[in-house]
């Protein structure tokens, strides 16, 4: 039996299952961002970002690391790095 890495388990959950379900991470956490900025309009100077969206994730994943330590946590803070990667990369080049 193989055992994967962390990163190893995000790579195959960023760039398969949940990108066939979600669209690509660009799309997704920038619906997410808009949606979480209307909700919270009356307290932000400006929009939250895709980027940002990411990142409030991350601390998601932090945050339930701290009270419950578990591998899932530690594959999806993984994932949300990719994540925030490819968020940057199609802002920045498109891809």
């Amino acid at each position: 039996m193989e055992i994967k890495t962390v990163c190893q388990e995000a790579d195959g959950l960023v760039n398969g299952a949940r990108q066939k379900d979600y669209g690509h991470p660009f799309d997704d956490f920038t619906r997410t961002a808009a949606m979480v900025t209307a909700m919270l309009a009356h307290k932000l100077t400006k929009p939250i970002t895709a980027e940002e969206m990411v990142l409030i994730m991350c601390q998601v994943k932090l945050s339930r690391q701290i009270n419950a330590p578990k591998r899932d946590n530690m594959v999806d803070l993984a994932g949300y790095a990719a994540v925030e990667q490819m968020v940057i990369d199609r802002r920045e080049y498109g891809l």
